[in-house]
């Protein structure tokens, strides 16, 4: 039997092949070489910048701007690849309406900020598809570090530490390099291969060995790690998953929204993919926008939001919340899941609504739901770490831990936003500390 939207249960394609191309085609087009040259034209080029105090890994906005309106593209990207060599990636999923964007001049006058995000991808895609790496590595030091995760963090760090001269070996514990990038983020917002091209890119500096399918603390120790290498760089993110503790969360059709996220990520014919008819995701992040987007894109009749806050307090951008609502996404807000319901497998979800201070009202509503997803927030998971705070690795200044000869940066580690952006500059950072320790 043929399924559709309006099939019960969790099943595979409800769409044909066109509606699955269409749904997960780019949903931030290119910008074609004059379309840039205009988008350029609005920079006021400011003395003082404000989008470059506003950028986490401070990249000369202005200046790649005037290159690119000069058609000197290649020149641009340099700039901000000297700063983020993700720059690639980061001008896709970066929310750049909160950031650089948000602190143009523009912006303030008119409503209208210039295209930043638009523009750096139209730089560093024109040098990546030529296939160019602008950086060469220094005189080999004969220096060694290690680098766990192959994530933005680590590839940022490892990028940067092959750059002055060391020989950086990275572990990670998936198949493939690149972390949220590559398992973790929208597929609508990274088309195409885009993160194995810009990780194969990034390669291309030299003096950095991959090494899969290796996880800290099952297959590789800290311990081992130091006595093998000159440095340690910790960059694996958050592998666990919070639990949904409420009676019946434990039933068939219940699952983590990181998995729902991965597995579309990786699939080669997404109409192979079961979705549900009512799919309720409870989460108020980009993760829990990303799956309950994907959802309805999948093919799901209904999707639900659900969020146990205002949506002031979701840390999903308000961009990102319009970008759900347009695409057919109901965000509940206000409330919190009380129980599951279903014989074997969740039929029913039942919330209770909340005030601002998390206080119950008593007032209950149940809503269908055959696929339910979690998307309430991740932690580190591991023994045998640095010293922890807040559950994660509790760092200072560039990423030094608890621990000689160990950094750490990312999502594992304390004091970052959870941030592409963030992860690279803290990589970044973290490598230029690593090296001056190193050097002396």
């Amino acid at each position: 039997m043929t399924q559709s939207p309006f099939s019960p249960g969790v099943a595979a394609g409800r769409l044909d092949d066109a509606a699955y191309s269409e749904n997960f085609s780019d949903l931030h087009p290119a910008l074609d070489p004059h379309e840039a040259l205009v988008a350029a034209d609005r920079c006021y080029f400011c003395h003082d910048a404000p989008c470059i105090t506003a950028c986490p890994t401070d990249i000369d906005i202005p200046l790649f701007i005037r290159q690119i309106a000069t058609g000197t593209p290649d020149a641009a990207a340099k700039t901000i690849l000297s700063q983020n060599i993700m720059g690639g990636m980061c001008a896709r999923v970066c929310p750049t309406e909160t950031l650089c964007e948000e602190a143009c001049v523009r912006e303030f006058a008119e409503g209208k900020p210039v295209k930043i995000g638009e523009l750096q991808r139209y730089a560093t895609d024109h040098l990546q598809e030529q296939g160019i790496h602008p950086f060469s590595r220094a005189a080999v030091t004969g220096k060694t570090v290690a680098v766990v995760g192959a994530g933005p963090a680590g590839l940022s760090c490892a990028h940067r530490l092959a750059m002055l001269g060391h020989d950086v070996t990275v572990y990670d514990a998936r198949a493939k390099a690149g972390g949220l990038n590559e398992y973790g983020i929208a597929a609508y917002k990274t088309p195409e291969g885009f993160a194995q091209a810009e990780v194969d890119w990034l390669l291309q500096i030299g003096g950095i060995t991959l090494d899969h399918g290796k996880a800290l603390g099952v297959d590789v120790t800290l311990d081992q790690l130091k006595s093998e290498f000159d440095a340690v760089f910790l960059g694996m993110g958050l592998s666990g998953v919070n639990a949904l503790d409420v009676e019946g969360g434990d039933k068939a059709g219940v699952s983590d929204a990181v998995d729902f996220i991965a597995n579309l990520r990786q699939s080669s014919d997404l109409g192979t993919l079961p979705v549900g008819r009512d799919v309720v995701v409870i989460g108020g992040g980009m993760t829990a926008v990303d799956a309950a987007v994907q959802s309805k894109l999948l093919g799901a009749l209904n999707v639900t939001l659900a969020y146990r806050r205002g949506r002031d307090r979701m840390n999903a951008s308000v961009f990102e919340q319009d970008l759900a609502a347009s695409k057919g996404v109901r965000i509940m807000t206000n409330v919190v899941p009380k129980a599951l319901y279903g014989n074997g497998a969740v039929q029913e979800i039942e919330f209770e609504y909340v005030t601002d201070d998390m206080t119950g009202t008593g007032e209950t509503i149940r809503i269908p739901a055959d696929q339910v997803l979690r998307a309430i927030g991740q932690k580190l998971v591991g023994d045998g770490l640095p010293d922890l705070e807040k559950g994660k690795i509790a760092v200072t200044g560039a990423g030094r831990t608890s621990v000689a000869g160990v950094w750490a940066g990312g999502d594992c580690a304390s004091g970052g936003d959870d941030l592409t952006v963030t992860a690279v500059a803290e990589g970044r950072d973290a490598a230029m500390d690593i090296h001056a320790s190193l050097i002396g």
